[in-house]
């Protein structure tokens, strides 16, 4: 993967193919994260505003520095990490989420367990509690969601719970006005989600890559919505054999539009739209 020097000499840092190839190593191996060759340029753009935040000048300096600074590998992953959502994305998920839930109830379950597992800004897990608070007619359904991510940053977003305009005014009028507060004066432009939505969710850092998940109980679902697609067939196999036991019997894995478990045919059976359950050997 040869870098022509023209293209070297219009960039503000030097970056080689062995730069690339070693970002590419790590951050699978830290992240499960899987880059094509055709990301170079991407990488190159990212990891540049890390090596202006430290002070260095090459990106050789920037890996030196990545090795024996523990605290910057927070940085690095959330540098290369793609944060893309919005509220009900995926929608034919959430009527599935619903009557998943009622019948849990109806079951006598209480509380109903979920897991956003990447969670990225809020927007997937917020969409899940209101979808049950409307499912159950209640501020206070019988709900827990977990929400957690590799990035951070998001999750801290996330907590917070403050979006710009934009990216709510897709929202239904009623849903706007139900389940956000409208910011006013310096956050004017700005909403807030209301605090009894909010209460539904704990947000957790998370790297699924993580040997040891601080999660015990089982789900009745678990959402992990295009995710897959950045991970290569062996590590997808890994972490989806470590869902498995986590979900209930019933339960259910939701996965994003583009993604296939056809090659965990063993864990899991296709049971609707990119919805997926549990499969029990006797």
């Amino acid at each position: 993967m040869a870098e022509s020097a023209a293209v070297s000499r219009e960039r503000e840092f030097h970056f080689t193919s062995r730069d690339f190839e070693q970002i590419r190593r790590l951050i699978y191996e830290h992240a499960g994260i899987s880059l094509s060759p055709a990301k170079m340029d991407m990488v190159y753009s990212r990891i540049a505003r890390r090596l202006r935040a430290t002070g260095l000048t090459t990106f050789e300096e920037y890996l030196d520095f990545l090795d024996s600074n523990p605290d910057e590998w927070p940085h690095f992953t959330n540098s290369l990490t793609t944060n893309l959502t919005s509220f009900f994305r995926e929608s034919h998920h959430f009527p599935v989420l619903a009557d998943l839930a009622l019948e849990a109830r109806r079951q006598g379950r209480r509380p109903i367990r979920l897991w956003s597992s990447a969670c990225s800004t809020g927007e997937e897990p917020y969409s899940m509690a209101m979808t049950l608070i409307e499912a159950f007619d209640s501020w206070t359904p019988p709900v827990k969601i977990l929400a957690t991510d590799l990035d951070t940053n998001v999750v801290r977003q996330a907590a917070e719970g403050i979006y710009t305009m934009d990216r709510v005014e897709k929202l239904p009028e009623a849903q706007l006005k139900r389940f956000f507060l409208r910011g006013k004066g310096a956050r004017a432009g700005q909403a807030r989600v209301r605090p009894e939505v909010r209460a539904l969710i704990e947000f957790q850092p998370l790297n699924l890559l993580s040997e040891h998940w601080p999660i015990r109980e089982p789900f009745e679902a678990i959402f992990c919505r295009n995710v897959m697609i950045y991970f290569d067939k062996p590590t997808q196999a890994k972490i989806l054999s470590r869902f498995h036991p986590l979900l209930r019997p019933d339960g259910l894995l939701f996965v994003g539009h583009s993604e296939s478990l056809a090659h965990v045919a063993n864990l899991f059976r296709l049971r609707g739209k990119t919805v997926y359950a549990p499969v029990h050997t006797n």
